[in-house]
């Protein structure tokens, strides 16, 4: 099964570190980063979809994807 996310934190290292982490969990860059501005807080926002290929397990809603 595939699975997906979308990372996304402040314009910051705590956002590299979120993505480093999913890396180095198996987690595959899918795309390039965005970048955008969140007029409420006043902050440039970070985004990276990534993806990871897990044989075993079927996919349910209420999976937390972060734990694989």
């Amino acid at each position: 099964m595939k699975l997906y996310r979308f990372l996304t934190g402040p314009d910051d290292a705590s956002f590299c570190q979120k993505v480093t982490a999913a890396l180095n969990k198996g987690w595959h860059l899918h795309g390039p980063p965005s970048y955008a501005f969140d007029a409420e807080t006043k902050a440039m926002r970070c985004g990276q979809a990534v993806f990871k290929d897990v044989d075993g397990i079927d996919y349910e809603p209420e999976m937390n994807l972060a734990d694989y």
